[in-house]
């Protein structure tokens, strides 16, 4: 079964394989306005960045006056660069620290996709190249506000365009990895409790930290309700996702299903 969403008021309900739920609070317009202004920040300090090493290559100063005059290759470096750091800046981000920038993540914001899994490239590419759409009139984000009130789930126009929403992780819907992984360990056997998720990825960027965080969610999941079980799941499987970037069958993965099997393909290579 492929994952389905609903939206009610301010909760972003997603049904994952296994039909259970999982409950997100969607950022508010406050905490998605302050996160994009940190942002903003940073970019305008980048800007200011390139244009002290164009000062210092001597390039501003010559042709402050007329940038017409000015190679064309220094005048495309600047337009790669001014693009590069408006467009760039969100999409290297989310692509990288999985659905979130500097500002997102001092918010505590993320994004994902509508059906609760991770972001791609494309999608992040898709929702902020949109941007300067949604800030029209520029730079006040008119349009991207009314789109905000219009929309059951909070979306502005970038984000339908992608199929993601920005929600807000909160800390007591399940319990921390520590408070997790500090319990005594059961002695539960490594079994499969799902069936195999056939996927196709490069697990050799994987470290030993991170499978054992796999591994010790999983010796440990029978110790939770089967709510908690299933978001501590999902919580351990998203940074994976996200790393090895793999091919699935949507319609058959599980996300402790997918756990199994990446721990039984990294130990048959790992051990000896």
């Amino acid at each position: 079964m492929s994952a389905a969403a609903t939206a009610n008021e301010e909760i972003l309900v997603i049904e994952t394989p296994e039909r259970v739920p999982l409950h997100f609070a969607l950022a508010s317009i406050g905490n998605r306005f302050l996160a994009c202004a940190v942002d903003h920040l940073f970019q305008l300090l980048l800007m200011l960045l390139v244009a002290v090493a164009l000062q210092w290559a001597g390039l501003l100063s010559e042709y402050k006056d007329k940038l017409s005059e000015a190679p064309k290759w220094a005048v495309a470096a600047l337009i790669l660069a001014v693009f590069a750091i408006w467009s760039g800046y969100f999409v290297v981000f989310e692509w990288l620290w999985n659905g979130q920038t500097p500002g997102k993540r001092l918010l505590r914001l993320r994004v994902i996709r509508e059906d609760g899994r991770p972001v791609t490239i494309w999608e992040s590419a898709a929702r902020n190249l949109i941007r300067i759409f949604d800030m029209q009139p520029f730079p006040f984000y008119s349009v991207g506000l009314l789109s905000v009130f219009l929309s059951s789930r909070d979306q502005r126009v970038g984000d339908f365009v992608a199929a993601t929403v920005v929600v807000r992780e909160r800390e007591d819907e399940a319990p921390t990895f520590d408070a997790v992984f500090a319990a005594p360990t059961t002695d539960v056997a490594m079994r499969r409790a799902f069936k195999p998720v056939e996927f196709v990825g490069d697990l050799s960027t994987m470290t030993e930290r991170e499978i054992e965080v796999v591994e010790t969610f999983l010796r440990r999941r029978w110790d939770l309700s089967h709510g908690v079980r299933q978001w501590m799941a999902w919580r351990v499987a998203t940074p994976v996702l996200y790393k090895i970037r793999p091919d699935f069958d949507r319609d058959s993965f599980t996300y402790e299903g997918f756990l199994e099997e990446l721990l039984h393909r990294y130990r048959a290579t790992h051990r000896a």
